[in-house]
């Protein structure tokens, strides 16, 4: 049986946030039993928000600003946002925000899921009361589950195959290589995905040596969120660069699925 890399608890989160995003159109938030006014909590488009400064003041937690992101300080954790990205960082791991950090009336906003992974907290939509509770009481805040040794790999194939790319593409080569962990015809372990050579070698910077280099500090950030589960290009297994090699196996014997930066997608 495969091991799985992406944490039960991402999985578990992302059935939730489902059910939930399909049901709901609009509704309220509740913090611990108590509804919080619309200009702090809402839903939108099926997904539930609230500010930081809500988050704070209900769960005991200090927010102060650095001048370029908002810091959430408490209770086991450590939480910066900023303002347009597409992650925080909580305890040191890189979460996906795939609707970015919002600001709506001054005030720095996330996804409640978003708020649970980084604090432990529960989530659940209400459909007689149209309300997503969000409940932090025995809470506790995450740390990053998974190992060294995939960080390091992890950070390097990505550093090395999509150097000068967007986050989303470099989170999209990390999320390629974690697929692969998890389907029977790749090996079990990152490092093993990385350095497979059961049918050739896999990865150009295998070959030219380039997986050994330093990795650039986006690729470490792009290896924490697509570890902590984030997916952005579905169940792909394969990628490649149009611009440098436009025709090879991968575009003729696979589906494609979708294209971030100079990289295209496919399953």
């Amino acid at each position: 049986m495969k091991p799985h890399i992406r944490k039960m608890a991402a999985g578990l989160l992302t059935g939730l946030l489902f059910t939930m995003s399909a049901a709901a159109s609009h509704g309220t938030v509740s913090i611990d039993g108590k509804v919080l006014d619309s200009h702090e909590a809402w839903v939108e488009d099926g997904t539930a928000y609230m500010t930081l400064e809500a988050f704070s003041r209900e769960t005991g937690r200090t927010l102060t600003w650095t001048g370029e992101s908002a810091l959430v300080e408490g209770a086991g954790l450590v939480l910066e946002a900023e303002p347009g990205e597409i992650y925080v960082i909580a305890n040191e791991r890189g979460l996906y925000v795939a609707e970015g950090v919002a600001v709506v009336g001054g005030r720095s906003a996330l996804p409640v899921h978003v708020l649970s992974q980084a604090s432990g907290a529960e989530v659940s939509w209400n459909h007689e009361e149209k309300v997503a509770e969000v409940v932090t009481q025995g809470s506790v805040p995450q740390q990053a589950e998974y190992t060294s040794e995939d960080l390091y790999w992890m950070s390097r194939i990505i550093s090395a195959e999509s150097r000068g790319e967007p986050l989303l593409g470099q989170i999209a080569v990390g999320n390629v290589i974690l697929n692969r962990v998890e389907v029977e015809q790749f090996p079990n372990t990152v490092k093993e995905v990385i350095f497979d050579q059961r049918y050739s070698i896999q990865f150009e910077p295998v070959r030219n040596g380039s997986i050994y280099h330093e990795p650039t500090e986006s690729a470490v950030l792009a290896a924490k969120i697509s570890l902590e589960g984030a997916e952005v290009v579905g169940d792909s297994l394969y990628f490649f660069a149009p611009s440098i090699t436009a025709q090879n196996w991968i575009s003729q014997n696979r589906d494609y699925w979708t294209s971030i930066g100079r990289h295209d997608f496919y399953l």
